[in-house]
């Protein structure tokens, strides 16, 4: 009989030392990218504008299905990982469940969330190929933190362009990116064409990620020596955030367990396309069976409202189209959403498994998002990001259908990162100001009018 452990810590020799490409195992491919110039699918070289080479490659490339983990990038996983797979024994008596609930935890760094696996990626990519500097986007800031964290690491100038409404309630996370020597920027902005263009349409906009990109990658490609980095929604992101399910399945058959549900936050993807890589393995290869589970805000809500359709990844238009489960690349989400999850789109690896019914998919509103994570808090004592606190939310509601059924599932769900820089939201839900917006079918139709025709 194993002995439960409140927390389970792999050593370091039994962290996974290769990502694991989902996409090696997937019965259908998702349909390729389009270059917008020629309308016709996008080639390895038509990405190298903007993105570094091996970063390039590794996005097309269908057939690995496992790469090795570059040593300098496995020296600074060691400085935060392997992270920690944790029983929530306090919340399941809470619950008074008979369900066992596990999370894995990835706020053990500065960034205080999953994005560094990518981050630090990306950066050593950069700084490989000599390349003098990198742009990205950030929306509530975990992205741009752990990016100016990982181009300190190697020693890369870092722009970010953070979404407007997130740089004026979110300050201190600017602060952070700022520490690590990161030029930070609300987005929209006067200091490109394309930002220009949108202040111009509205002055009073809050922005959207896709603003963010669409400026970005302007920045990156009139900028000499530079590349656009994106923290989610890519196949490369979710190759290396695959170390995130790659530990939890580890530590999980060190405990003699395995999932009867995955459950993960979803925005563009990153998260819970790491958390439930090797799970889908399973399934796709026949191996396993576990019930995944995506689960979004309401106030964006993609996979559950969305259109599977090909759609641009940036308001301004300019990058190559994806197929995937979208609002229109101009949808601007509510500015009392709290958290992350922003983005208009999802990844188009998770879009094409949830197109062909490999995974599912729930919306919840904010309001009942924090009172997941406050009840988490208080019986697990860590602070979840807003993010976060989506898949607590999903998590709780089947532990507690397992209570009403006596079902005894073991459940796992990924708690991406810390809350300590969304205070102000906590703050709104204490005082019950915060409130929960929903889109109407006919808001979300306007974005749908503005997806492209593709012949």
């Amino acid at each position: 009989m194993v002995k439960i452990p409140h927390r389970l810590y792999l050593t370091e020799d039994e962290m996974p030392k290769q990502w694991y490409n989902m996409r090696a195992d997937m019965k259908e491919l998702p349909d390729p990218m389009i270059n917008p110039a020629t309308m016709k699918p996008a080639a390895e070289e038509d990405l190298y504008p903007v993105f570094c080479k091996k970063l390039a490659h590794q996005e097309m490339d269908n057939e690995t299905r496992y790469v090795d983990i570059p040593d300098e990038i496995l020296e600074m996983y060691k400085i935060y990982r392997p992270s920690p797979l944790i029983r929530a024994f306090n919340l399941e008596k809470a619950l008074d469940t008979p369900a066992k609930i596990y999370y894995k935890f990835e706020g053990n760094n500065t960034s205080g969330s999953h994005k560094l696996n990518s981050a630090i990626a990306q950066a050593y990519y950069a700084k490989d190929q000599g390349l003098k500097g990198l742009t990205t986007e950030t929306g509530a800031g975990q992205w741009g933190t752990a990016l100016a964290e990982a181009c300190s690491y190697f020693g890369l100038p870092l722009t970010v362009f953070m979404v407007k409404v997130s740089y004026q309630q979110k300050p201190f996370r600017k602060a952070v990116m700022q520490t690590f020597d990161a030029e930070v920027i609300a987005s929209p902005s006067d200091t490109t064409q394309i930002g220009r263009k949108i202040l111009a349409e509205d002055p009073n906009t809050t922005g959207s990620l896709g603003c963010a990109i669409s400026e970005a990658v302007e920045k990156a490609v009139s900028s000499e020596g530079y590349r656009y980095v994106l923290g989610s929604v890519l196949n490369q992101v979710l190759l290396h955030q695959s170390i995130i399910g790659l530990e939890s399945k580890i530590a999980m058959e060190k405990l003699d367990e395995y999932p009867d549900v995955v459950i993960g936050c979803a925005g563009g993807g990153s998260n819970l396309g790491g958390l439930i890589a090797p799970f889908m393995q399973d399934k796709l290869t026949g191996k396993a069976d576990p019930r995944i589970v995506a689960v979004e805000p309401a106030s964006c809500p993609s996979f559950t409202r969305g259109k599977y359709a090909y759609d641009f990844c940036d308001t301004g238009k300019i990058t190559p189209m994806a197929k995937m489960y979208t609002l229109g690349s101009g949808f601007i989400p509510s500015a009392n959403h709290a958290g992350g999850l922003r983005y208009h789109g999802m990844s188009p690896i998770l879009s094409k498994l949830y197109h062909d019914k490999y995974m599912e998919a729930v919306a919840v509103e904010q309001s009942k998002v924090f009172e997941a994570a406050v009840l988490f808090a208080k019986k697990e004592t860590i602070l979840p990001a807003p993010e976060s606190a989506h898949a607590i939310r999903a998590a709780i509601d089947e532990a507690l259908r397992c209570k009403e059924s006596g079902e005894k599932k073991t459940i796992l769900f990924g708690l991406t990162g810390t809350g300590y820089f969304d205070m102000t939201a906590y703050e709104a839900y204490h005082e019950g100001r915060m409130s929960d917006y929903i889109p109407t079918d006919e808001e979300l139709q306007k974005g749908f009018d503005s997806l492209p025709q593709i012949p």
